[in-house]
């Protein structure tokens, strides 16, 4: 959403295989994203004080980038790998080892590292530096030792589990177990009005869901509930490696939340969903461009998306 407004982002590659980087790399710069991204990589061969001290250099890259009034975005990918090479470093200096073989200031490892994200007064510059750490979970535990160090540092979690990636779900985020501590703050307007109860609405459609496989008489509120859950679910996946617009989410979830999705069949969400945000990116590019620039959903803008939406669903055949 910060593409081509002053954005710096630096991808810090810890103990990852040479090959995976190297896709990475190509990726980013396929899609153009190399033009502004930094790579800092201390891949499985090298030795494991290059990789404690990797993501330090990534951070003193983004500081430098911070320091010129620039807005920087650090992704670690991954603590867990960072914390494997601070415990083998450790244990060979014979430090005291502590939970799991790590030695006792494992939670400052990471700590000093996080809490060097900031934003700074624009009397001093203006720049700021965000860090979106990656952490392996083993078996979907999100209690484990170093997942817990890394939530009780950052501002929230988004959690993805194996489990919905095999259902298909992709990204595959749990919502329950996903938080924000910023909560809606960190959002823009048009966002929370269209967002405001999307995870109270699909976790609770999760619950359902598991449920209903065991109960086959269900009200109508409840099965209003499934069909409307089933579809945001639906709308909600995207390709891989295919990031939309603010003011395209907000359409699309948008026709989702007025329920004007319900009667379109489960297997025609996709088609229709490519077929809005195609018309969307050329007949009503300057509808985009108005929640961009407003960052909010006025009724007139409400209107006009809902004419869009109208002229893209599917023929539906009365019963």
């Amino acid at each position: 959403n910060q593409k081509d407004q002053n954005m710096i982002c630096v991808y810090c590659a810890i103990a990852q295989r040479n090959s995976k980087v190297a896709t990475t790399i190509e990726l980013l710069r396929k899609k153009g994203a190399m033009d502004y991204t930094v790579v800092v990589s201390a891949s499985a061969s090298d030795p494991v004080t290059l990789q404690y001290m990797a993501p330090y250099s990534a951070t003193a890259v983004a500081e430098y980038f911070m320091d010129q009034g620039k807005d920087v975005l650090v992704v670690y990918d991954d603590l867990s790998k960072h914390a494997w090479a601070y415990r083998q470093v450790s244990l060979i200096l014979r430090r005291p080892a502590g939970r799991e073989a790590y030695p006792g200031d494992v939670f400052y490892l990471h700590s000093r590292l996080l809490e060097r994200s900031a934003r700074i007064h624009p009397d001093y510059g203006g720049g700021s530096i965000t860090s979106l750490p990656i952490v392996e979970t083993l078996e979907n535990d999100v209690s484990a030792y170093i997942p817990t160090n890394v939530i009780s540092i950052t501002d929230g979690q988004i959690f993805l589990e194996s489990d919905l990636f095999n259902a298909g779900v992709r990204p595959a985020i749990n919502v329950g177990l996903s938080v924000s501590r910023v909560g809606s703050a960190a959002q823009t307007k048009a966002m929370k009005q269209v967002a405001g109860k999307l995870k109270l609405d699909l976790a609770q459609y999760r619950e359902l869901s598991a449920f209903s496989q065991f109960e086959s008489d269900l009200d109508a509120e409840t099965k209003k509930q499934l069909n409307r859950g089933a579809r945001m679910t639906e709308i909600l996946k995207q390709r891989h490696s295919n990031p939309y617009s603010l003011a395209e989410e907000v359409s699309i979830i948008w026709a989702g939340s007025k329920g004007m999705l319900d009667n379109v069949p489960l297997n025609q969400i996709v088609a229709l969903e490519k077929s809005l945000l195609s018309d969307l990116r050329s007949r009503g590019a300057s509808l985009l461009l108005s929640i961009m620039k407003e960052k909010k959903l006025s009724e007139k803008i409400e209107k006009e998306l809902e004419k869009f939406v109208k002229n893209n669903l599917p023929e539906i055949p009365k019963e």
